[in-house]
């Protein structure tokens, strides 16, 4: 059974903070599932994941090519991950499931914390996969780097 971490965006928007964590799921020999709910906002990450540093190019795709079993990391709107993921990784608001979740390496649930409604959206779905057994923890963003705040 995996556990979900919750990454709440204090410092820097996701499109910087998303490249070191999906690295780190990477070293960790997991294939990725990164789950939004909007197709153009996918696009729009899809676009700043290409243009990253070369050195840190991190190899991904976007759902519905002809090779999404094969990608390290796959983009979806919702539709499921054909690259059989060890992680997912929720932006946007997307949902995840403690099913899923026990299923699962690693989920993680990235929220922009200047957003009132992306964090309210994150507590409810931290009391819905706790109450359901799901092991969580809460990084923020503080000095630069995650701190641990809160675990279940």
């Amino acid at each position: 059974m995996g556990d979900v971490f919750f990454y709440h965006l204090t410092e820097s928007p996701l499109e910087r903070a998303l490249p070191p964590l999906l690295g780190k799921a990477l070293e960790a020999g997991w294939r990725v599932e990164l789950r939004g709910r909007e197709a153009a906002a996918m696009d729009r990450l899809d676009q700043a994941l290409w243009l990253g540093a070369e050195e840190s190019f991190l190899p991904h795709g976007r759902a519905g090519g002809a090779h999404d079993a094969r990608q390290p990391v796959l983009l979806t709107a919702g539709e499921g991950a054909a690259n059989a993921p060890a992680c997912l990784m929720s932006v946007g608001g997307a949902e995840v499931s403690a099913e899923e979740v026990a299923a699962l390496s690693r989920a993680c649930v990235l929220f922009d914390g200047s957003d009132e409604a992306a964090v309210q959206h994150a507590r409810g779905q931290w009391k819905a996969l706790t109450r359901a057994g799901t092991k969580a923890q809460y990084w923020a963003q503080e000095g630069g780097r995650w701190q641990k705040k809160a675990e279940s």
